[in-house]
């Protein structure tokens, strides 16, 4: 391979490992400005924490648990290549990975995805969840279940060669299944655990509306997300392909177009209101969507696969609020339900599509969402049962700025304090 083009591509990869942490402050943003003021430093906290924790436990050992070194023979379930990381000899030239990367910025790239997870699970327990209490949890959960999982399809694990029939292999190029419904389920553990904000549901079982403070931060937010995920799917493609790089880009966009556009007709429709909310969370839900068949698509099947992430964006949320659980942000059914949604699609349309290929994403979906929800329940029961998972009522009531961090976020303005 000529210099240039190493270089090309590392550099390419470098941009998107940038793009996908520039995530988290659209990921901060989005929390934020869909709950109240008085808990945006706890929000601002978590989103900080996340990242730094992430990279450092995909330093210490995440990278290894996720890409181990399967050998034939072995299951392809759990293996841990050691400690640390080192370089290959082959690790600066372009021997590795086909010459997309160097091994430097494989770490990195992959370790900007390892936080995601549990940025998911922070929207959802908002307003109401100990500061100690999810921090011990995000340790747990990106140090050992996301990596593992991860392992099972991107580090050449039983997923990768599960088949049946014509289809080999379980196909999530960028992470429906392995990202997001990974947090996804997390989330949906945690809030069952959790039980809902004071006031959300009546006596009388009416859902009562708890509206964010700030709008245009969370608009700010999803404008942000949607920009890092051409780096989130962009750089999924692991080098700076020409066709391949641009086919994908246009795929996300298109989903993403088409899931806000479908989210607020069906709200309106419902509703009789324009709710801006539900036209974020519907982009969200499009580039959720896409992003396990962005490679595999077309235009016409990306808007599609937009289109109906949208719908059920609307009709998700709304089951949530119904089965009375409490998802302050649309987490559950952004990124888990449009994660199934987007993962089952890739055995609908696109180039895999069939009854094989379909069967063999709802195989993985199954392991997943067994695994992750398994030990997340595990996990978060045992916080419960031994330092809590939830606040006061009292330090719910009155904000966990004041109560955890001892500052407020808008020290000079309080008209809107609720």
């Amino acid at each position: 391979m000529e210099a240039g083009l190493f270089t090309a591509n590392n550099v390419w990869m470098m941009v998107c490992a940038g793009l996908v942490f520039f995530m988290h402050l659209g990921f901060s943003f989005l929390e934020i400005g869909l709950t109240r003021q008085k808990n945006t430093v706890n929000i601002l906290f978590k989103n900080v924490f996340i990242i730094c924790a992430g990279l450092l436990l995909y330093y210490v050992g995440g990278f290894n648990l996720m890409y181990p070194g399967f050998e034939d023979g072995d299951i392809g379930f759990l293996k841990f290549a050691g400690f640390g990381i080192a370089a290959p000899e082959n690790g600066m030239t372009p021997a590795y990975a086909d010459g997309g990367y160097t091994w430097w910025t494989d770490f990195l790239f992959q370790g900007m995805f390892a936080a995601t997870a549990a940025t998911i699970v922070s929207g959802a327990v908002a307003e109401r969840v100990k500061l100690g209490a999810f921090m011990l949890f995000t340790l747990l959960y990106v140090g050992l279940v996301y990596p593992i999982v991860g392992s099972w399809q991107w580090g050449s694990g039983f997923l990768s060669s599960l088949s049946f029939g014509e289809a080999e292999g379980f196909h999530d190029f960028a992470g429906s299944t392995l990202v997001h419904s990974v947090g996804g389920w997390a989330a949906l553990i945690a809030i069952y655990l959790l039980g809902a904000r004071v006031g959300k549901f009546g006596k009388n079982g009416t859902i009562n509306a708890i509206p964010g403070h700030n709008l245009p931060l969370a608009a700010a937010g999803v404008l942000i997300l949607w920009l890092g995920w051409f780096g989130f799917n962009g750089g999924s493609v692991l080098s700076a392909d020409p066709a391949l790089t641009s086919l994908v880009l246009v795929t996300t966009s298109l989903a993403a177009a088409a899931g806000g556009i479908s989210s607020f007709i069906t709200s309106t429709i419902l509703y009789k209101n324009y709710d801006i909310t539900m036209f974020l969370n519907g982009i969200l839900g499009g580039l959720v969507g896409i992003t396990a068949g962005a490679d595999q698509m077309s235009p016409n099947e990306a808007v599609i696969i937009g289109v109906l992430a949208g719908i059920i964006v609307v009709f998700g949320i709304a089951l949530i609020d119904r089965i009375k659980l409490d998802d302050p942000v649309g987490a559950v059914t952004v990124h888990l339900i449009c994660g199934i949604w987007g993962t089952l699609a890739v055995g609908i349309f696109g180039n895999k599509a069939g009854l094989d290929q379909f069967l063999v994403q709802l195989a993985g979906i199954g392991a997943t969402a067994a695994f992750c929800s398994c030990f997340a329940f595990i996990f978060l029961f045992t916080i419960k049962k031994t330092m809590g998972l939830r606040v006061s009522e009292e330090e719910e009531i009155d904000g966990l700025d004041i109560h955890e961090h001892g500052m407020d976020a808008y020290p000079d303005f309080r008209m809107n304090q609720h």
